[in-house]
């Protein structure tokens, strides 16, 4: 009986715990959900009204009235999930020939492909401008680069720079390594091609990677904003909503826009909180099979 309780008590503190780990990390979209009903009276009284009296819902339909939303979520859509596709699928390729191929200079592939983890992408941003910029026959440029902008004015500035992921290729690689290669050898006796492996028995197994390398990408993405705020600014057409957020905090410094700018916020962080709500049980899967966590 007190070895019963005893376990009763360890589920409920278990629970308790994870309960409050919840609600302190929804914390925050909480605020900026009801800050966004708050009205400019609720926002200057004090002491600070937390609960709107009179909720303005009109802020929410001033975001896409007074704001180019609708545009800026329609870069952020087709540059995220344009980003997240390349980068499926380039990290599954190279994952996939870590994994189970044997070939000369595999193990230095495999050391640049850590050590490139290391380096912070803001330390490429000019030699990578650079390159964008100087991209020969595009955008009126000649064979040499010069003459014309490369390919800053158009989508791709935005996604060919993250389409290959450091940290993609080793979760992968990790992932297939679980893979028995004695399924991968059945199925070459029975004369099926490497493709035809790749995509029928490789990828569904690769599945929980695969969506979770999916959220991580679409997330880092979606947020992203150096990048886009250096090519974006002389391409306004082309800014998505983080950057579209930010270049506007100067009207937001005034308390009557502050309503606006969470209203805002709170419309740009739907898209990533649904995804993740809907696929977040292939976390620990993925992670567990990957060898990530222990």
């Amino acid at each position: 009986m007190a070895g019963k309780r005893k376990a009763v008590l360890v589920s409920l503190l278990r629970y308790g715990i994870l309960s409050a780990s919840a609600a302190a990390m929804l914390l925050p979209f909480l605020d900026v959900a009801v800050g966004a009903l708050r009205g400019p009276a609720e926002l200057l009284a004090r002491p600070l009204v937390y609960w709107p009296h009179d909720p303005a819902w009109s802020n929410f339909a001033r975001v896409f009235r007074e704001l180019p939303m609708l545009n800026w979520l329609f870069n952020s859509a087709v540059v995220t999930v344009s980003v997240t596709f390349l980068q499926l699928a380039t990290s599954t390729l190279a994952g996939f020939a870590l994994a189970k191929y044997r070939f000369l200079g595999r193990a230095t592939l495999l050391r640049l492909v850590l050590a490139a983890q290391i380096m912070p992408f803001f330390l490429l941003v000019v030699p990578v401008f650079l390159v964008i910029r100087f991209w020969p026959l595009a955008g009126g440029n000649d064979l040499f680069g010069q003459g014309g902008s490369g390919l800053l004015n158009g989508y791709l500035a935005l996604i060919l720079p993250f389409s290959v992921s450091w940290y993609g290729i080793f979760l992968m690689r990790q992932f297939l390594l679980s893979i028995p290669d004695a399924l991968l050898d059945a199925a070459r006796i029975d004369g099926a091609s490497e493709l035809r492996i790749l995509f029928t028995i490789v990828l569904p197994l690769a599945r929980p990677a695969l969506v979770t390398l999916g959220i991580f990408a679409f997330i880092y993405q979606w947020n992203e904003i150096i990048w886009t705020m250096t090519v974006t600014r002389a391409s306004p057409d082309l800014q998505t909503v983080p950057v579209g957020i930010y270049l506007l905090r100067s009207a937001f410094d005034d308390p009557a826009q502050q309503g606006l700018q969470q209203a805002a916020i709170a419309v740009s962080t739907m898209p990533v909180l649904l995804l993740f709500l809907l696929l977040q049980r292939f976390y620990r899967r993925a992670a567990v099979s990957s060898g990530m966590v222990g």
